[in-house]
């Protein structure tokens, strides 16, 4: 009972929510990315990041000194079950919608990449 919570905790707060779309529509996001899109500061988003972490919804990767982050591979099955329910429910609202263009923008504009 604890993980299940554990789970739904994790998409209760709307910064985490908007994280998880924005992996869920992109793939693979560095922190830059994601600081640029949700304009916080870097400790914010590594919080956010830290607890969806704990929560199994993302996994890591390092590449030099950045760290990129992508939904986990691994997760249990209402995870998946969730993630399929917000693509269909979530992908398109207001907020999803300016989050994507958002980043789409920031990726044109940053040079040089993170990598």
């Amino acid at each position: 009972m604890k993980h299940h919570a554990q789970i739904f905790k994790a998409l209760s707060d709307p910064i985490r929510l908007r994280i998880v779309l924005l992996l869920q529509s992109e793939g693979e996001l560095c922190v830059c990315d994601l600081m640029a899109v949700l304009k916080l500061p870097q400790s914010t988003v590594s919080r956010h990041l830290a607890y969806l972490k704990r929560s199994c919804w993302v996994d890591i990767r390092r590449q030099g000194v950045w760290m990129y982050y992508q939904l986990s591979r691994e997760s249990c099955q209402m995870c998946r079950e969730l993630l399929d329910i917000l693509q269909r429910h979530a992908s398109n609202l207001p907020e999803s919608v300016s989050d994507r263009m958002a980043l789409a923008d920031f990726v044109r504009s940053k040079s040089p990449p993170c990598a």
